[in-house]
């Protein structure tokens, strides 16, 4: 994908990694460098999630997590994403699957990850997110 390319697909891809890099640098840096803001205009109104062990969250819920979660991880955090690619779409929405993989306090997890984004010209990469479902791949080493 070129820095050009204004896809719906590549909108959401993008989305995809650069929330994931926020997450990142969320979750491990305890100063003011990182915008939460970013992640609040990112969650479309009506947001909804199911996480890897099937609980239904809804925006101010997973808004509220991420806000106290700030920190929690040590500078070994680290999220790649794989394997993305597009689903369903519309001229204004799009279904996109990835796996997300992680590395926390040294113990490796996976999860398949399908989203639904729409437009939208206040969100960061011109996407917001509007549904989240994650499913265990690897859970998380023990």
């Amino acid at each position: 994908m070129s820095a050009t390319d204004t896809t719906l697909f590549a909108k959401a891809s993008a989305e995809v990694v650069d929330l994931h890099r926020f997450f990142v640098d969320w979750f491990v840096e305890a100063d003011d460098t990182v915008d939460f803001a970013r992640f609040e205009r990112a969650m479309g109104d009506g947001f909804s999630m199911v996480a890897p062990d099937g609980k239904v969250l809804d925006r101010e819920a997973v808004v509220d997590h991420v806000r106290s979660s700030r920190a929690t991880c040590d500078d070994g955090f680290a999220i790649s994403i794989e394997d993305i690619r597009p689903g369903w779409q519309s001229a204004d929405t799009i279904v996109v699957f990835y796996v997300e993989a992680q590395l926390r306090a040294g113990k490796r997890s996976r999860r398949q990850s399908s989203a639904v984004f729409t437009t939208s010209s206040s969100a960061p990469n011109g996407v917001e997110w509007r549904h989240l479902h994650e499913t265990w791949l690897q859970v998380p080493e023990r």
